[in-house]
């Protein structure tokens, strides 16, 4: 079967194709791919390429498929799996497959005939073995897509710890009616945490969200209102910080003094991180979430505190199956919504270029379509664009009238009437 697909050749070298799948072995599945969210992490491996630790060294002579936030339908079932999986079922896949045989093999990095930037693909085998290709059975493939971002954000809550006076055991999760801050956290993975924030079951009873960029502040307030986290039971803060001359003090100052339980660092700036650190109470948690492209980034902490306070660091760089199947039944139950991480929609041709540019595109997550050709389009420029172009009108339509959201009724109607690729 011919596919189109976005291949990695090396260091910056992305390739829109076409070439041919093999026939797929009995413990194999073919499917086809509907959505794929792009990551900065497939930013990092184009511009690494060979040097990246996912990545084969051999991608020059043989390419891989880049993506891993992706979704889709089943089309064929090898012997091995016909009892599990069935043509016509929609799956999601957790990327993070952890094969003992190559602990850094992944999907959208290591294969040559499976990822989210391709029409069809090959699902191998140890993707099955390991647990890792999950049947999928909401309507909206990008809610898909962003289960696999959403299971970070998960994950991350999940790897926080606390400790108890006069014992060696770790309490995993949040403090549970504490205080946290997300610092740097408006952007479209802090999005996701302040909706799981306040919708998860352990909750903080404070959430204070900060960022130095008003206007998406302002856009996550009104997304995720003040009203709406205390129907929740969490009091919800939004600091802009761009203007306040010693941002510790005035953010311990929102807890009476007592500090933050949890912190979450979304970004990898040397002074967030240690602004995080300072903040700290007592057997505070710092979790650094936002991964480094510079493999020398660092940022000072308080020992002092770690040796007499109690204070730790924690990091994570993915979540596991768990956290993606809680994120799937999160969003099935209407729980959390991940449409606000979204603000650009584009097509399997837009993709190269997005993913080399990544860093410099401001707004959130970028959701590709790989059957249709569309350049990459901010969700704000539907209605300029609708003046001259019936597609954007319609789709401004619809996301207008779901709080500037893209959602279900805008795929639907983006599938059903853009341009074929």
């Amino acid at each position: 079967m011919k596919t189109k697909a976005v291949r990695l050749y090396g260091k910056m070298d992305l390739r829109l194709e076409e070439f041919e799948l093999p026939p797929i072995r009995e413990d194999e599945i073919l499917a086809k791919i509907t959505s794929d969210s792009i990551c900065m992490s497939s930013y990092k491996a184009s511009v690494q390429g060979e040097d990246h630790k996912r990545v084969p060294k051999d991608i020059a002579v043989d390419p891989v498929i880049i993506g891993h936030e992706f979704c889709g339908t089943i089309v064929e079932v090898g012997a091995k799996w016909a009892a599990q999986f069935r043509p016509g079922q929609r799956f999601s896949i957790q990327p993070a497959i952890n094969d003992p045989a190559n602990i850094y093999a992944a999907p959208g990095y290591s294969f040559h005939h499976i990822g989210g930037a391709s029409q069809y693909v090959v699902i191998p085998n140890v993707v099955m073995e390991r647990g890792c290709l999950l049947d999928y059975r909401s309507e909206a493939f990008f809610h898909g897509s962003l289960s696999e971002p959403m299971s970070c954000i998960v994950g991350a809550f999940h790897a926080s710890y606390h400790t108890k006076a006069g014992t060696y055991e770790h309490a995993m999760g949040i403090v549970e009616g504490g205080d946290m801050a997300i610092l740097a956290g408006v952007g479209p993975m802090g999005i996701g945490a302040i909706d799981y924030a306040m919708h998860n079951q352990r909750r903080p009873k404070r959430l204070v969200v900060t960022d130095i960029d008003a206007a998406r502040l302002a856009r996550a307030a009104s997304i995720y209102t003040v009203a709406e986290a205390a129907r929740c039971g969490v009091e919800l803060i939004y600091v802009d910080t761009s203007a306040i001359a010693d941002v510790p003090a005035h953010l311990v100052g929102l807890t009476g003094g007592k500090g933050f339980d949890d912190v979450f660092v979304f970004a990898p700036v040397k002074a967030v991180v240690e602004q995080g650190d300072r903040i700290l109470a007592h057997d505070g948690c710092l979790n650094f979430f936002a991964g480094p492209t510079n493999p020398a980034f660092s940022a000072e902490f308080n020992f002092y505190n770690v040796h007499y306070n109690a204070t730790h660091l924690v990091g994570t760089s993915g979540g596991n199956t768990d956290d993606m199947v809680e994120s799937l039944a999160m969003m099935a139950d209407g729980r959390i919504d991940p449409s606000s991480m979204i603000t650009h929609v584009g097509g399997l041709d837009a993709i190269a270029e997005t993913t080399l540019n990544l860093p410099k595109i401001p707004g959130g997550k970028k959701l590709m379509y790989v059957d249709i050709s569309l350049p990459l389009t901010a969700i704000a420029d539907f209605r300029k664009l609708g003046e001259t172009d019936p597609l954007f009108a319609t789709l401004a339509d619809l996301t207008e009238a779901n709080n500037g959201l893209w959602s279900l009724e805008a795929e639907k109607y983006l599938l059903a009437n853009a341009k074929r690729i």
